[in-house]
């Protein structure tokens, strides 16, 4: 039972498969560990379709994340679902404050994760959820017939417009730069698609609509002349970003907000560990970012072995 005058050995702040392998390997040393996080599952929630998880040919998001919660909770880990507002560094323990609440653990794993990038332009916020999308798997059944546009030159935005085109009457591909991000195979399909056209070096400058959205302004970048394209939802896939500014003076961070972690997941600083795509990891991918969590369980468990003077395996 979670109670805020308990001092867990571990604790562990985001639910996605970083997060989430972190905390199995956690309890299965059986180390008392509590996983706070505001959405289990994380990014990997949206997804319907994943192939390269190595021994499983194809599963979804959802059902790989109960998968992983099942497997922790049966050694032992509570989770609480709030989002953490403060960390800090007390003698020998970590507070981490969440919903009003402070929780005491000798060890911590950040494991948040990314959230969506904005275009922050007029009409955006005010329209998101009202046509303004970031999951094109989540919302592309809620545009079928209709027409739409995809922000973004990347595979992300490219796999989008070809799940729209499958759905919408006509996607509109809106990327800034002169050519596309993503690979061949990926914009071979966009240039063979019907009902896909294609706005390069332009960018979307406002979102227009009262209660839902009905039009955007689209700016070429050399002619600076506006467009306006009439259509029924917009979706954004420009990636992430790191928030990560709470962090700042407890741990190392990149120019990009990243927690610096070395090969171990050790952040700057000692008792806590970062993993997943909040660290500065070149690569953003599922089973990597469960092996750092797997990898930061397995230091965390060795640091606070070495501070009750006890024995750990020798893994070399």
């Amino acid at each position: 039972m979670t109670s805020k005058k308990t001092i867990y050995d571990v604790i562990v702040i985001g639910g996605g498969p970083a997060g989430l392998a972190a905390s199995l390997y956690t309890s299965r040393r059986t180390l008392k560990t509590l996983l706070i996080t505001k959405d289990v599952g994380g990014q990997t929630i949206l997804t319907t379709k994943i192939e390269n998880y190595p021994g499983i040919d194809l599963i979804d998001g959802i059902t790989l994340t109960q998968n992983f919660v099942k497997q922790a909770e049966k050694h032992g880990l509570e989770n609480i679902g709030y989002e953490v507002t403060k960390v800090e560094k007390l003698n020998e323990h970590f507070e981490v404050s969440a919903n009003g609440t402070k929780y005491k653990s000798r060890a911590l794993i950040i494991a948040f994760g990314l959230e969506h990038r904005h275009l922050g332009v007029p009409g955006e916020i005010k329209l998101t959820g009202r046509g303004v999308s970031y999951c094109a798997t989540c919302d592309a059944p809620l545009f079928r017939g209709k027409d739409v546009a995809i922000v973004g030159g990347g595979n992300s935005a490219l796999d989008a417009a070809i799940l729209l085109s499958k759905i919408a009457n006509d996607v509109t591909v809106i990327h800034r730069a002169d050519g596309f991000r993503a690979d061949e195979i990926t914009q071979d399909k966009i240039r063979n698609s019907k009902n896909i056209t294609t706005m390069m070096e332009s960018q979307v400058t406002e979102v227009k609509g009262d209660t839902t959205v009905k039009s955007i302004i689209v700016t070429n970048n050399k002619t600076r002349k506006e467009t306006e394209l009439y259509l029924d939802g917009v979706f954004i896939e420009i990636g992430y970003v790191a928030k990560t500014e709470w962090l700042k003076g407890l741990v190392d961070l990149n120019k990009h907000g990243e927690v610096i972690v070395d090969k171990n997941s050790q952040t700057s600083t000692a008792g806590i560990f970062a993993a997943g795509d909040i660290t500065d990891i070149n690569h953003k991918q599922i089973v990597i970012a469960a092996g750092q969590g797997a990898t930061a369980a397995l230091e965390a468990y060795k640091y606070l072995a070495k501070m009750k003077g006890t024995e750990t395996p020798d893994w070399n």
